[in-house]
């Protein structure tokens, strides 16, 4: 849906924005989306005067019976569950098993600004929110006993959890990060229920304020370390730095003692935590500022430096300064890492997964499918698919290609795709949070892997299974 005039004044009022009352005029944005992907993204100048801040909100209507995303020749697509509450991740355990984590944000967050209410108001419309809701935060286990793709089993392991989106598995632990803390529950491959409750390993950045809520995690490739994801507090440190403590940030945990620190930083809200198969590097994707104009800044896929520190707030997509941030910091922006592939701006990339070793088809046998939720903040839509991006060497070499698309249908939203996962049969499965559903794609001609890699072992073929 467009916003309409009035709801454009109550955004610049919320922004301070002088006003004018005449009519609002929405410009036409023939910016190449394409020349900002890559490793060397078209950036162009900064908008720090705007008063009309351009939006386009997708309502969400969801699947009617018999609707699907579509694929390219060569895959089919199919449901592979349905009737989920706001699926964001899914994860395979080494017995094939899938793990969904259905997750909402949690509530009662203060506003630190006026337009925090217009922003929440925005994210609802967008989510597919408004009227009762369902119970989610829950941990679903999904069974396809006999490997043909279909579900044949379906158990809720955890509820009443807060707001979690990333879990690991070793050593019959299964790891959740959830909104405050990464906790621990003793669970077996094969058992359909949880019944102890969970010990704390380590605390993470949580409320009052809790701006991005999403904390994904990832197991070492051998198996000593947990790496947890936690973005920003804010959009530019509005709210203080010291309300960034520890945030906008990768932090490594010790699986032994839960003793964690600050892995890198200056990542504004990572998702999709991944090592490579082949290299062992910890890759993530990002959800860069918004504000300076529809096409800034771009959202991107890097690899993860031990101790590097990647611009924000003071500074994108290397040493592009942020004028907005005070103080300044140069000796921070000097030291900023560019990442290594644009993604284009507020697609909103929340999902990674590497294809070495699945079923796929050979165009899809060494790359990156990444799931971008979809912009809001631009006046035409941007995202709203599922992209492969193919590597050489353990690194991105080639332009985006689209594979899972028509998420959108005119000015609505169908679904919109958030984590991804390879199955227990080698399949893609996309976790579809406004669509309430977990879709599969597979090779056509039927191809299954010889026996399921669990999500935490892509990286490490050596560790005991």
């Amino acid at each position: 849906m467009m916003l309409s005039t009035a709801m454009h004044l109550a955004l610049a009022l919320a922004a301070g924005c002088a006003l004018s009352f005449a009519p609002v005029a929405i410009a036409q944005d023939d910016f190449d989306t394409l020349s900002q992907t890559g490793a060397d993204p078209v950036l162009p100048e900064p908008d720090y005067i705007s008063l009309w801040p351009q939006l386009k909100v997708a309502e969400v209507i969801g699947w009617s019976d018999g609707r699907a995303p579509a694929v390219p020749d060569g895959l089919t697509i199919t449901a592979y569950a349905k009737d989920l509450v706001n699926p964001r991740a899914v994860h395979t355990l080494p017995n094939g098993d899938v793990l969904v984590v259905q997750s909402r944000g949690p509530e009662g967050a203060p506003k630190s600004r006026p337009k925090d209410i217009i922003r929440e108001w925005i994210m609802a419309i967008s989510h597919g929110g408004g009227g009762p809701q369902k119970e989610s935060n829950i941990v679903t286990l999904l069974r396809d006993t006999d490997r043909d793709g279909a579900v044949d089993e379906r158990s809720d392991l955890l509820t009443g959890l807060d707001s979690p989106f990333g879990v690991a598995w070793i050593d019959d632990t299964l790891y959740v990060a959830e909104s405050a803390a990464v906790v621990a529950y003793p669970y077996a491959l094969g058992q359909t229920e949880i019944t102890e409750g969970p010990r704390i390993l380590t605390p993470l950045p949580g409320g009052p304020i809790n701006h991005h809520w999403t904390k994904d995690l990832a197991l070492s490739p051998d198996g000593r370390l947990l790496y947890a994801s936690v973005g920003s507090n804010s959009n530019i440190a509005e709210n203080g730095m010291e309300a960034e403590k520890r945030r906008a940030a990768i932090l490594e945990i010790d699986r032994a003692t839960g003793a964690s620190r600050i892995f890198a930083s200056g990542l504004r809200n990572p998702n999709g935590l991944t090592f490579h198969p082949e290299t062992g590097a910890l890759w993530t994707v990002v959800n860069e500022r918004d504000e300076l104009g529809p096409n800034l800044v771009p959202d991107y896929m890097t690899s993860v430096q031990d101790g590097g520190f990647y611009g924000w707030p003071y500074s994108y997509y290397g040493n592009h300064v942020d004028r907005r941030v005070r103080p300044e910091r140069p000796d921070m922006v000097e030291k900023a890492i560019a990442p290594d592939y644009a993604l284009s701006s507020h697609v909103a990339a929340l999902g990674l997964t590497f294809t070495n070793g699945s079923a796929l088809p050979t165009q899809y046998a060494n790359g990156a499918f990444i799931g971008e939720h979809g912009s809001w903040n631009r006046n035409h839509f941007n995202g709203y698919k599922v992209i492969y991006v193919p590597f050489e060497g353990g690194r991105p070499a080639g332009p985006p290609q689209d594979v899972v698309t028509g998420f959108l249908d005119g000015d609505s939203a169908l679904g919109r795709p958030v984590g991804l996962g390879i199955d227990g049969t080698g399949a893609l499965l996309v976790a579809d949070d406004a669509g309430n559903t977990v879709w599969r794609v597979a090779p056509s001609d039927g191809t299954v892997i010889p026996q399921p890699i669990g999500t935490d072992m892509r990286a490490a073929p050596a560790l005991t299974q």
